[in-house]
């Protein structure tokens, strides 16, 4: 905490405006005036959030110390942003400086509070004495830091509406243990590197870009088609839920107070930007969402109701060394949904759905999910029954978190993980409990008494960032390397089918046949090179196509074709209707997109 000490002969202050934060006063407290007051000017930090108490006693304790030496007939707590960089929450705010006022009282002296959030014009005229400008610095002793850095979370298994303890459980599942490891900090890193950064750059779908900051990738035609197909895929699959769509900035200004309050619980992961103002990349969609919903007129009528955004690109800073593949990036594709609920129950009955749709991607993608529910203490208590049925609808044992108190803007949250080739969590969809943003960013609905109040949100990526899903799917690949071969789901595949003419005199036929393809809306190709059969059969099991059809003299004499399948190894004799009907089953429900590469692999560039 900074607090600046000002004995005056008189303060006068008048409330302009109120900004998205600002507590609701009485027509009274818009302006004031107070003669021989000690005016403490009072910024309330982030650190301080560890232990308000503490910060509390001890700034109350300075400021009775200095009222003892100058006597003012008045003390007056003045909220002061201005005197820091590092601002703690706006509630946590408002709470230390109620208390201060409370604790001032109870000590005897006559003490008032200047309203918090907003914009006020004010004239001061200092007493000009020694002690009549002091400033501190108010902090948290080290002791009681560790203590509350010490306080640990504790971790059970949940399972069946039971919580187990994990030093006893016996672990059926190989990742939920790697899971539960890795969060307890048993998991010792092996430094190996993991296989998608080789597979995404043997398979062209990406690579890091040089020339640019760490961490950003450049995105071949291949890799640019599977983030569309997801990307795709995320929007049917949100708008189906009633979210509606919107597109908001990159970037944002932290003079904006709510923003840079958000902002820095991200601490050094912000990405700013060199200009004249402070700016900063957005690092999720919250920033544009909570805008737009803070503008907007809801009642009770149209609650609850969810904004979804594609953020192509959102940005954190993440250390050097901690950058990694697909898996941790400076820039990447964030599927953001936010739902604005009226009350707890609301909140509560919108995370269960939205348990099931992020469960869904993880059927659709063919995706092992292992789930970490995390609530605070306070939290679990009041609510451990609804905990203990959101846990089963995963129908699996799933890893608990219990957090000692409120570190974040959520209460509660559920993660779902992938577990990679060296055993480590992909961090893929999230649902989380906001009990905070909705007054920070003055978003506000009526409700049925025709009321203002600010509403619950829930933040939910029903996938996690593009990028990571992809990451799971070719970590799989390498998990299962033993027991089938790789392959990506086939509404995924860049090439689902791919034609291997024998001879010049077959080329007319399986460009015929791959026309047909196409007009089903098949991503087909014809392998033209000038190579030999085999060679082309091995090339296209290099790219994991799902379908391959050699066409010689018998397929001109037939309608009917043998089809090497990929994922069972086997083949089958196939004619153009039932093997379309065969394709279009196994993707129905799933978008498409066309074949984004020359048909002809003769015309392809080598990436």
């Amino acid at each position: 905490m900074r607090i600046l000490l000002i004995h005056s002969d008189y303060l006068r202050y008048k409330t302009k405006s109120k900004t998205k934060i600002a507590e609701e006063i009485e027509d009274k407290k818009k302006s004031g005036e107070f003669e021989n007051a000690l005016v403490v000017f009072t910024a309330v930090e982030k650190e301080d959030e560890l232990n308000t108490d503490e910060i509390v006693r001890s700034a109350v304790s300075e400021i009775i110390n200095v009222s003892d030496q100058v006597k003012p007939d008045k003390v007056v707590i003045y909220p002061y942003a201005h005197l820091s960089s590092s601002l703690g929450s706006p509630q946590a705010a408002k709470k230390v400086l109620m208390e201060m006022e409370s604790k001032l009282k109870e000590n005897g002296l006559n003490a008032s509070r200047i309203p918090f959030g907003w914009y006020k014009s004010f004239e001061i005229s200092c007493k000009g004495h020694p002690l009549s400008e002091l400033s501190r610095t108010i902090t948290i002793k080290p002791e009681e830091k560790e203590k509350a850095a010490e306080e640990p979370s504790k971790w059970y298994i949940l399972s069946k509406g039971e919580l187990l303890d994990i030093e006893t459980f016996k672990f059926e599942s190989e990742d939920l243990k790697k899971l539960t490891d890795y969060e307890l900090g048993k998991l010792e890193s092996t430094g190996e590197e993991p296989p998608h950064i080789k597979l995404m750059r043997e398979k062209s779908f990406a690579d890091y870009e040089p020339s640019a900051d760490v961490g950003h990738l450049r995105w071949y035609p291949k890799g640019r088609l599977i983030r569309d197909l997801l990307s795709d895929y995320v929007y049917n699959l949100v708008t189906e839920y009633g979210a509606m769509p919107v597109e908001t900035p990159i970037m944002y200004d932290l003079a904006d107070d709510a923003i840079r309050v958000h902002a820095d619980k991200f601490g050094e992961r912000q990405y700013r930007m060199g200009t004249k103002k402070d700016l900063m990349l957005r690092y999720a969609c919250c920033f544009g969402a909570f805008r737009v919903l803070s503008d907007s007129f809801l009642t009770w009528k149209n609650l609850p109701v969810g904004i979804y955004e594609l953020s192509t690109y959102s940005f954190r800073l993440e250390k050097k060394g901690e950058v990694v593949g697909l898996k941790r990036l400076r820039g990447f594709t964030m599927p953001d949904l936010h739902t604005v609920c009226g009350d707890m129950i609301q909140a509560m009955e919108e995370f269960n759905k939205q348990i099931s749709m992020c469960a869904k991607t993880g059927e659709d993608f063919k995706i092992n999910y292992e789930v970490i529910f995390r609530a605070t203490a306070d939290f679990f208590e009041e609510n451990k029954e609804w905990m203990f049925q959101s846990a089963q609808k995963i129908g699996k044992p799933v890893l608990l978190e219990i957090l000692p108190r409120r570190k974040h803007y959520w209460i509660s949250k559920m993660d779902f993980a992938a577990i990679d080739y060296l055993g480590r969590p992909i961090e893929n969809p999230t649902i989380q409990i906001d009990v905070e943003s909705g007054e920070r960013f003055g978003i506000t609905y009526i409700n049925e008494n025709e009321e203002e109040e600010y509403p619950i949100i829930l933040h939910c990526s029903p996938t996690g960032s593009i990028e990571r899903v992809i990451c799971s799917l070719l970590e799989k690949t390498a998990v299962e390397i033993d027991e089938k071969p790789p392959i990506l789901p086939t509404w995924l595949s860049p090439t689902q089918i791919r034609l291997i003419p024998i001879a010049e005199r077959h080329m007319d036929f399986a460009t015929s046949l791959a026309e047909d393809l196409k007009a089903s809306n098949i991503r087909v190709d014809v392998d033209d090179r000038h190579e030999t059969v085999g060679k082309k059969i091995r090339n296209s099991a290099t790219e994991w196509v799902p379908y391959t059809i050699v066409i010689g003299d018998k397929e001109l004499e037939s309608d009917k074709f043998m089809v090497n399948i990929r994922e069972t190894r086997e083949k089958e004799l196939f004619n153009k209707d039932e093997l379309t009907s065969k394709i279009q089953k196994e993707v129905m429900g799933m978008p498409f997109r066309p074949l984004p590469l020359p048909m002809n692999l003769s015309r392809r560039v080598n990436f």
